[in-house]
C-alpha cells in the first residue's frame, strides 16, 4: 500500500516528486509551490490490527457531505471538495488554516477486500476501516538463524 498526495490538475508529476520509503512502499510528495496553494496537506495515520488496516484522516471542520472515498483499480483515493462560495464569503483578519480541497491516494495492492470498505467522520477525524484480504495477508512467521 502506498499512498501519494495529488498535483494541482487531479494527476502525478513524477519529475516534480521525491520518492520516499516506507511499511506501504513508495510515499510520493509534491515540492512545486503552486501544489501548496490549491490542494492542502491532510496528515493520515495507518493503523494495522491483525484483520484490518485503519486509515486515519485528520481532518478537522469539515462538512461530512464534500468528502469522497472511492475505490477504483485496486487504488483508495480519499478527497474533499471545499465550497468555495462559503469560503469566499467569509472575511478574517487573520488566516492560519484553511478547509480547502485535499487528495490522497493508497494503493491496495489486493491486500485489502474492497467491497467491505467502510468509512466514518467524527470528532475531525475520518476513519476509513480496509478489510485485510485472508488471502494476500499471511501471518509475520519467525525464522531460525543458523
Amino acid at each position: 500500500m502506498y499512498n501519494e498526495h495529488r498535483c494541482h490538475n487531479g494527476k502525478m508529476n513524477y519529475g516534480d516528486c521525491r520518492p520516499r520509503e516506507g511499511r506501504f512502499g513508495r510515499h510520493f510528495k509534491h515540492q512545486h509551490p503552486f501544489f501548496e496553494a490549491h490542494f492542502r496537506k491532510v496528515p493520515v495515520n495507518i493503523e494495522e490490527t491483525d484483520q484490518h488496516f485503519i486509515i486515519h484522516v485528520y481532518a478537522p471542520n469539515l462538512v461530512k457531505e464534500h468528502l469522497k472515498v472511492i475505490t477504483k483499480d485496486d487504488v483508495l483515493t480519499i478527497s474533499y471538495t471545499a465550497d468555495e462560495q462559503a469560503e469566499e464569503a467569509k472575511k478574517f483578519s487573520r488566516r492560519e488554516y484553511s478547509n480547502g480541497n485535499f487528495e490522497r491516494a493508497f494503493a491496495l495492492n489486493g491486500k485489502v477486500l474492497a467491497d467491505q470498505i467502510s468509512a466514518a467522520y467524527a470528532d475531525g477525524i475520518l476513519k476509513v476501516n480496509l478489510p485485510k484480504n485472508p488471502e494476500t495477508n499471511t501471518p509475520a512467521k519467525n525464522i531460525a538463524v543458523d
